[in-house]
């Protein structure tokens, strides 16, 4: 396990799949999101290209959603269920950080092409942990990395994500989980990611389709309900957020 890299290669993370077979690209978006060791990234771009619009892009959301769940049931018996489901203008700066939720969670992120320049960067806080043997939330304690030294400590760990284009749609996955690395009772291992925005500008939009997913014993429902993910779906309306 301690000769995987620290970080990872652009064909490690990114898929550009030739073609549109949704079980292939939600089994591969699965094994590298969903790790419960350090064998692969925690998270995974898809390329979408431009020849879509954001209502399609939602829609594939959806679909891949629906067959990670499948595969997460064959796997461990649990299944996958959205917590949230929203759409953001996001043109804040941010450290590295996870976003709320349980301790098995990941996100897919549906990024609309965007004039603004920004980059997004993901650190491999759950290995930079087990290599201290700290579990994942010791090291936040310890290690915030909302403070220079705590992000000093993961700058190793860090792998900048290209899935920002002026032209094209990108689906982002990331491993958001916090739970202790355990042999005998796997778990996910989660990464932080952050936002960097060289400029906001009210006038323009980066628009981000946010979900986040969740593992739940089998027959646990959605705890967002069936109007609000085609309110997801369906709606143009956005909100301004100043983190992401």
């Amino acid at each position: 396990m301690n000769d995987q890299p620290l970080t990872w290669s652009r064909e490690a993370i990114c898929l550009r799949p030739s073609s549109w077979d949704l079980r292939s690209i939600a089994a591969d978006l699965y094994r590298r999101t969903c790790r419960v060791n350090f064998d692969r990234p925690g998270f995974c771009v898809l390329h979408l290209g431009r020849d879509i619009d954001s209502f399609a892009l939602r829609q594939v959301m959806v679909d891949l959603k629906r067959e990670m769940a499948a595969i997460h049931e064959s796997t461990t018996g649990n299944t996958l269920v959205y917590l949230s489901a929203a759409r953001f203008d996001q043109q804040g700066t941010t450290r590295p950080h996870l976003d709320g939720g349980p301790d098995e969670c990941f996100l897919m992120l549906g990024y609309e092409p965007s004039a603004i320049d920004s980059e997004l960067e993901i650190y491999d806080y759950a290995r930079c942990a087990f290599d201290r043997d700290l579990t994942p939330n010791e090291f936040m304690v310890k290690h915030n990395p909302m403070f220079e030294s705590g992000h000093d400590i993961l700058r190793p760990y860090k792998t900048r994500v290209p899935c920002f284009s002026k032209t094209d749609y990108w689906i982002l996955c990331i491993n958001n989980s916090c739970s202790p690395y355990s042999e005998s009772q796997p778990t996910w291992q989660g990464t932080l990611h952050a936002a960097t925005i060289a400029s906001p500008e009210e006038s323009k939009r980066r628009v981000i389709n946010s979900t986040m997913i969740v593992s739940v014993p089998v027959g646990t429902p959605d705890f967002i309900d069936d109007d609000q993910v085609q309110e997801f779906l369906s709606t143009s309306a956005f909100r301004r957020q100043d983190g992401g």
